[in-house]
């Protein structure tokens, strides 16, 4: 018999968390997950789900005004926040009562406490106050939103989180960041009619994309209506008599609207863990320090997830987890491969990218041979809407290998997850080439770019 409660407790019940507790415990070990919030995580409670959804409903407008190029005519239409909010809410308890049947299922003990750790293999349970012990510790508490208290008025704010559960539907926002869920954001509040203006102080938003992904998509937004100010950031926000917000910004804008959301990236949730009472390191943000097999410098306490600020993707965390399985209980240490990560940015037109942007295979490569097409989506043409379709393909000269696959345009992130896999195979220009295109179809144009846009030599265009 064990000198311990269990042989494996989790600290935090979101996607990797959950996914790691469920494997152990399916695999006959005692297996406690404490979550003191709701079981899903940031993905399926306040992140990636709930503004897919939410992503859906504002892009209807638009779909109205196509379906009368088609012949549709659409009569009189209204919209109803509390009704999208109150069908959200229902699917993500719904997707929690699957987490939680798939714990439960698998045997794991369910506690519904922030857990703390008081001293080697010890913990305890904030809500009740008791004790437990455990052979192994994993930490998957993920992260936050960064809420700047630096910053005069940031109590006034909102952040993500706060944007799931508004009474009502702001008829004007201001949002500072340039991240993908600053854009996002942008996108989805401007397309249920909301005047929204977006800041960020750098000069192109989404920093890491691609430029050609990063320019196109700032001009599509603006001409949806989308004020796009970059250069510039928001320094104070203040109640105005109206009972509206001013915020005031570094540029010397004024911007009065009915909310401001803060968009300035995510902190490690490490506050409060009693991480120090056993030396786990973390880093200058918090986040905890670990191996290439999620290890700290604690023998036996793990981490993974967003709380390690790796990868801040959900599918990583959930591989992470399915990694430290493998290598804690099955005797087959598996090393994640955070190597070319597909991913998508549901802007309006999204986003879809794997592998490296221009400017980062320049400085790798000797030679690039870019491949790159714009064109105007096959739906577009009968709806007049003024869109285009953006695809970019960047190739290793030296050995033709596809090193990066960037598209912009209706689908974007379901096309590269299946070009995602041509690229982790290593396939080459050639590859392609040899494709048979599927037609009519947008993607088509990954296949039949046979000439060279241009080439990169040495950091420079040729």
């Amino acid at each position: 018999m064990s000198a311990y409660d269990f042989d494996l407790f989790v600290i935090g019940g979101g996607s990797g968390g959950v996914r790691a507790a469920r494997l152990a415990a399916g695999l006959g070990k005692r297996v406690a997950i404490a979550e003191e919030y709701r079981f899903g995580g940031t993905c399926v409670i306040r992140g990636c789900v709930p503004k897919k959804l939410l992503v859906y409903a504002s892009q209807y407008p638009e779909h109205f005004e196509d379906a009368e190029g088609y012949g549709w005519h659409v009569g009189e239409r209204s919209f109803s926040w509390p009704e999208l909010i109150a069908a959200k809410d229902k699917e993500i308890d719904r997707l929690e009562g699957l987490y939680r049947k798939g714990l439960e299922n698998a045997g794991a003990e369910i506690l519904e406490s922030r857990a703390e750790i008081i001293g080697p293999h010890r913990l305890r349970l904030n809500a009740s106050g008791q004790e437990v012990t455990a052979e192994k510790i994993l930490i998957a508490v993920g992260g936050a939103p960064n809420p700047h208290p630096e910053m005069p008025g940031s109590e006034l704010c909102i952040s993500s989180n706060e944007a799931f559960h508004l009474d009502e539907l702001p008829k004007s926002i201001a949002i500072t960041g340039g991240g993908y869920i600053a854009v996002e954001f942008a996108n989805i509040f401007n397309g249920l009619g909301v005047e929204t203006t977006l800041i960020y102080r750098g000069p192109e938003i989404l920093r890491g994309f691609d430029m050609d992904m990063r320019t196109n998509l700032r001009e599509a937004m603006e001409k949806k209506g989308i004020r796009v100010v970059c250069h510039d950031t928001i320094l104070d926000v203040a109640q105005a008599a109206d009972g509206r917000l001013k915020a005031e910004t570094r540029q010397g804008h004024v911007f009065n609207v009915d909310k401001v959301m803060m968009a300035l990236g995510r902190l490690p949730n490490t506050k409060s863990l009693g991480l120090e009472s056993v030396g786990v390191q973390t880093d200058a943000k918090g986040a905890i320090e670990v191996d290439q097999y999620s290890r700290t410098n604690v023998d036996y306490i793990y981490a993974l997830g967003d709380v390690t600020d790796r990868v801040q993707l959900t599918p990583v965390a959930i591989h992470e987890a399915m990694c430290f399985i493998e290598t804690e209980y099955k005797n087959n240490p598996t090393t994640p491969d955070h190597d070319l990560i597909a991913t998508a940015v549901f802007s309006q037109p999204e986003i879809g990218t794997v592998g490296l942007p221009e400017d980062v295979a320049a400085e790798r490569y000797t030679e690039l041979e870019v491949y790159l097409a714009k064109f105007r989506p096959m739906k577009a043409t009968l709806s007049g809407r003024d869109e285009r379709t953006v695809m970019k393909l960047i190739v290793n000269a030296a050995d033709r290998k596809v090193v990066g696959a960037h598209i912009l345009g209706h689908e974007a992130g379901e096309m590269a997850q299946l070009i995602g896999v041509a690229l982790k195979g290593g396939c080459t220009k050639d590859d392609f080439d040899r494709t048979m295109a599927v037609h009519p179809t947008a993607s088509e144009e990954l296949v039949t770019m046979y000439n060279p846009t241009y080439r990169v030599k040495n950091g420079e265009r040729v």
